[in-house]
């Protein structure tokens, strides 16, 4: 619900370009810029969190928290289709399911296939702009469950990553 609101409100909410200029590449700066507004928001939030977390920042996490949604500059979703994603997920996981497995140009499917697979969409993108593979690894798997990859050398910045996102 809070994640709606901010959304709803981002409008409203001052933008640290200096921030993501600071951190990404001009070729990864575009492709942050593609993310809307709101997106870019949660973004920052995100890479702050993590910053609070300690005071050193691998420059691979931070790209990855900057990006790490930017999948769904593929196919953008409303406010009201996300929450209605999320709600019936939580509420209806076999109808999530099969909505997710549809075609994401389809109205009624596109929430729950954006969902599901920008992660996938957004390492691809975030490759093509030249993040390292730790930052491309991390955006791919930014929603999966972090102890399928424990022993992986990037696991603990996953767990990180997953925090941050979480909490914003």
């Amino acid at each position: 619900m809070g994640q709606g609101l901010r959304a709803t409100f981002a409008f409203a909410r001052p933008l640290d370009n200096a921030l993501a200029a600071a951190t990404l590449s001009a070729a990864q700066l575009a492709l942050f810029q593609r993310l809307r507004r709101a997106e870019q928001l949660h973004s920052l939030a995100v890479l702050r969190a993590i910053s609070a977390q300690t005071a050193t920042v691998p420059s691979d996490l931070a790209v990855a928290a900057l990006l790490h949604d930017v999948g769904k500059v593929c196919y953008p979703v409303t406010v009201v289709q996300k929450t209605f994603a999320v709600l019936l997920r939580t509420l209806a996981p076999a109808r999530y399911l099969q909505l997710s497995k549809g075609d994401p140009k389809s109205p009624l499917a596109r929430p729950f296939v954006v969902y599901e697979r920008h992660a996938a969409w957004g390492a691809e993108l975030a490759q093509a702009a030249g993040v390292s593979t730790t930052s491309e690894w991390l955006i791919a798997h930014h929603q999966e469950v972090a102890n399928r990859w424990q022993g992986h050398p990037a696991h603990a910045l996953l767990v990180r990553l997953q925090a941050a996102d979480d909490t914003n």
